[in-house]
């Protein structure tokens, strides 16, 4: 069955607190936190992409609804601490106030403290549930490990580090090759593949969509890159211009606004040929790399 990327949205909006742990009273004040950020609203990119992928493995999606949401549960967390002072320091977030700005930087922090475990403890009590089938348990737990290790110190928080220490006036290409892959490319490649990792399908299927994927991620912080710049806070729900005032490298700063633009197209095309031979069955993942070039926010 072929969805659409509204009916994926759909259900991990109904199924996004389905694993959320349950809290002492006395600390109900992070539940909230938690929640505050997470039922803000969002593309949901990175769990439709990992459903998505399941269900063109061959597998129910309702088999990968706990790592899906788990994926939320990261990016979210991310978001979080990315907002903070030490770190881009903004006021606004899906166009509202960011969290550190309604719960203080002290619950922020620990808020996204909360979200990062809760994401590891939903996929690896998922992993109890398949003991009894080898094959099965083996498929999620290469699952969670790609979500794991895109979320660690060769993903995403590789991705921040070089963002947060490299200022324009001392980097090339290559540094914002490294951030664009590993600070938003690696979060977006991940639920992908472990998508495909649920459905246990075979070794080629995951090349391909790896370089799919590794294209999509790059593109999108292109995109972003470039809106920052030519959007505005109300259409994109986020402060703008942050990048070129605060010195931090971007594609666009640093090869100019039309070398980003033909990056963006040429990153666009390259994920769709890498799914040529899969036809109108990976219409979804090839549609969708167009949207995403042509995203507004």
């Amino acid at each position: 069955m072929t969805r659409t990327y509204d009916e994926y949205k759909g259900i991990i909006e109904e199924h996004l607190l389905d694993y959320f742990p349950t809290m002492d009273s006395r600390v109900d004040i992070l539940r909230k936190a938690m929640a505050y950020s997470l039922e803000a609203g969002g593309k949901r990119l990175r769990p439709v992409l990992l459903l998505a992928a399941c269900e063109f493995g061959g597998c129910d999606y309702r088999e990968a609804l706990p790592y899906a949401a788990a994926i939320e549960y990261v990016h979210t967390y991310s978001l979080i601490h990315d907002d903070l002072p030490a770190m881009d320091n903004d006021n606004l977030r899906r166009g509202i106030p960011t969290n550190h700005i309604v719960f203080g930087e002290d619950m922020a922090i620990l808020a996204g403290d909360a979200l990062l475990n809760t994401a590891m403890e939903v996929m690896m009590r998922n992993l109890t549930l398949h003991f009894d089938n080898h094959e099965k348990l083996m498929n999620c737990v290469r699952a969670a490990l790609t979500i794991a290790k895109a979320a660690g110190v060769t993903g995403m928080i590789a991705g921040q580090v070089a963002d947060v220490k490299n200022i324009s006036d001392n980097v090339d290409s290559d540094i914002v090759d490294f951030i664009d892959s590993n600070k938003t490319g690696a979060l977006i490649k991940a639920p992908v593949i472990a998508g495909l990792r649920i459905a246990g399908v075979k070794k080629e299927m995951i090349l391909d969509f790896d370089i799919y994927a590794e294209n999509i991620g790059k593109a999108f912080q292109i995109s972003d890159d470039i809106l920052d710049i030519t959007s505005n806070p109300e259409t994109l729900g986020k402060s703008i211009g942050k990048d070129q005032e605060e010195g931090k490298c971007n594609y666009a700063a640093v090869n100019g606004m039309d070398a980003a633009k033909k990056e963006l197209n040429i990153l666009t095309e390259n994920a769709i040929a890498a799914l040529e031979k899969y036809g109108e069955k990976a219409e979804f993942f090839t549609d969708l790399a167009e949207k995403l070039k042509e995203r507004d926010h």
